[in-house]
């Protein structure tokens, strides 16, 4: 059976195309999922895309953490549900509480908009299956608000549990503690990722095929599920 994987789209959402034909390459079935209905449509899986949603007003994410389709999520993503935030969707899982810390504004408060290698840390979640920890890929990285930070504490929890899902090597472009590229949840199922895997899934285009794996990932956990 084919499986169904939700791309959210909020007002200021510029990536969930990009995700959609993502999931389209994994065999998966991309359903659209409106920011202000609060039904999830039984989807097996829920992508937060990249963008700016509501204009990034008060902070980037704090407006769509309370819009009605994040009602249904929460409680979803709790239960179980696997979520990947990307970019403006990591900020968001950050603001609803579903990962721990924060994205602030890169070091030198400069715009980011180039590829990136990263090193794939955390193997065991939903999104990262398919890959072998200590795989490196190239993906893109284009934002402004990409720093991640948490205090001292939370950093040496998600260290200790194997949370750091993937960390930027060869450099670090926005100043993230520790280097660190996305995060999980303590359960696994919800990560958030700054650079962008659905821009690299295409081996004629962009940053090559390296992000394809989060999205066939994906299919093979929620087939096994």
């Amino acid at each position: 059976m084919t499986r169904k994987v939700g791309i959210v789209t909020f007002p200021g959402s510029l990536d969930d195309a990009d995700a959609s034909r993502a999931v389209r390459l994994a065999g998966a079935t991309p359903v659209p999922l409106w920011h202000a209905d609060p039904d999830l449509h039984g989807v097996d899986a829920v992508i937060l895309p990249g963008g700016f949603s509501y204009g990034d007003y008060l902070r980037c994410g704090a407006i769509a953490r309370f819009s009605p389709v994040m009602t249904a999520l929460l409680p979803a993503a709790r239960s179980g549900l696997p979520v990947l935030g990307i970019c403006n969707g990591f900020q968001i899982l950050c603001e609803a509480h579903l990962l721990p810390g924060a994205l602030t504004r890169n070091e030198g408060l400069r715009f980011v908009n180039r590829e990136v290698m990263v090193k794939i840390e955390g193997s065991k979640t939903p999104w990262t299956a398919g890959y072998a920890s200590g795989d490196e890929i190239t993906l893109v990285l284009k934002s402004g608000v990409g720093a991640y930070v948490a205090d001292e504490a939370t950093i040496a929890g998600l260290e200790a549990a194997g949370r750091i899902v993937a960390r930027y090597v060869g450099g670090n472009p926005n100043g993230s503690v520790h280097a660190i590229a996305g995060v999980a949840s303590e359960a696994g199922n919800v990560v958030g990722l700054m650079p962008h895997p659905e821009h690299a899934v295409d081996g004629l285009v962009g940053a090559g095929v390296g992000g394809r794996g989060f999205f066939t990932s994906i299919m093979t956990s929620v087939l096994t599920a």
